[in-house]
């Protein structure tokens, strides 16, 4: 029975058809397996069977590899790396849980982290969008500013349903610093849009150093803050990490042991 024609079935079932797997990578390992196999006197399956796990699994190395890229997310801030010791106001069973979990991206649930700047939102909500993407997910991270240039160019190019649909491929989209996103600068109307096109359907994830109470330095008018508000938390965790800045305690020299305190 010829390789063109042969069928065989997955870990889970599924019928896979030799055409469908990647050549090369059968070419490259085929000669050292047969050997292997001969040697030690393997049955068919069983050979089959390691030949295509080597395929599965560098095709699950390359999907990583494509996702990541894709997704623009920081490279280092996983939460393997994320101190939660010094942000006590958020629960690590929590976030581990939110990483780990599916339900709330494929409700359309959004993620809100608010705190003042260097206590960790990027590096927190980063870590999250790597972690969704070893699960299988398609994340995008950008600057909000960022996102707001974009959009613009494509209402410019009267292109935005088809650059709103573009986005629609990723599970989550990461926002970051939304609070530097402002009005008078951008026309931040776009970003209304964006955030009503995905409401109930698609997730957002936004770190913001204000609270929403300042938002209407971001939207063009307040009906405009009110309604983006009401769509971002009405299915959201809000994570509040209101401590001191993780970069200004880096920056302070350390206090001599028995150092008198200065008032």
């Amino acid at each position: 029975m010829s390789a063109a024609t042969s069928n065989m079935a997955d870990a889970a079932g599924v019928p896979i058809m030799l055409t469908e797997l990647r050549l090369p990578t059968i070419k490259r390992l085929w000669t050292d397996l047969a050997e292997q196999s001969n040697r030690e006197g393997w049955p068919a399956e069983r050979f089959l069977g390691a030949l295509l796990g080597h395929e599965i699994a560098e095709r699950e190395t390359r999907r990583l590899i494509r996702a990541r890229a894709d997704s623009q997310l920081p490279l280092g801030k996983h939460l393997a790396q994320f101190d939660f010791s010094v942000v006590s106001t958020i629960s690590k069973a929590h976030v581990i849980a939110l990483a780990e979990a599916d339900s709330w991206l494929t409700q359309g649930h959004n993620l809100l982290a608010f705190g003042p700047p260097g206590v960790g939102k990027t590096h927190l909500v980063a870590g999250l969008g790597h972690a969704l993407i070893d699960r299988g997910h398609r994340v995008l991270f950008m600057r909000t500013s960022e996102m707001v240039q974009r959009l613009q160019a494509a209402r410019r190019d009267l292109r935005l349903p088809a650059e709103l649909n573009k986005l629609d491929r990723f599970d989550l989209l990461i926002l970051d610093d939304l609070s530097y996103a402002r009005r008078d600068q951008a026309e931040t109307s776009v970003l209304f849009e964006l955030i009503a096109e995905r409401y109930e359907r698609k997730s957002i994830a936004i770190t913001a150093n204000a609270p929403f109470s300042a938002w209407d330095e971001v939207f063009p008018d307040k009906a405009m803050t009110v309604a983006a508000v009401d769509r971002l938390v009405h299915h959201a965790t809000i994570l509040e990490m209101n401590v001191e800045s993780y970069r200004r305690r880096a920056a302070l020299p350390a206090r001599p042991r028995g150092a008198a305190k200065t008032k």
